[in-house]
């Protein structure tokens, strides 16, 4: 099964959307939360984005999704170091979780996982 690992500057953000992504993707889905930096501060923690993604990875790959600034640049450099087995998705951080969360519950591969969470933001539109 595909993993999701959020990553925000925010701990109590990053464990909200996980918790709401699983419960949302049914129970099934794997999602790691990746929030705040090492002494549990605000801001971005590449070990704690590197430790989630090999807690959530279980051989198929992991999506991840990131809330802003440093934490995308985390990302793509941890998706950089694994490539094809790590991707970004340029995504609404919890329409995108929960669009990734169902998807991958159901079984989906990487690639669908991640168009899943970056489609998530047509759903949002308003007017």
């Amino acid at each position: 099964m595909i993993g999701i690992v959020l990553v925000s500057h925010s701990r109590a953000l990053a464990e909200g959307a996980a918790e709401l992504a699983r419960t949302l993707g049914g129970g099934r889905a794997v999602v790691h939360a990746a929030g705040g930096d090492a002494d549990g501060g605000l801001g971005t923690s590449p070990e704690l984005v590197e430790a989630a993604i090999a807690a959530a990875d279980d051989g198929d790959g992991v999506v991840l999704l990131a809330d802003l600034g440093s934490s995308v640049l985390t990302c793509k450099l941890a998706a950089e170091d694994a490539a094809g087995r790590v991707a970004l998705a340029d995504a609404p951080f919890v329409e995108g979780a929960v669009a990734a969360a169902s998807l991958a519950a159901a079984g989906a591969d990487l690639a669908a996982v991640r168009a899943a969470a970056e489609d998530a933001r047509n759903h949002r539109k308003i007017s």
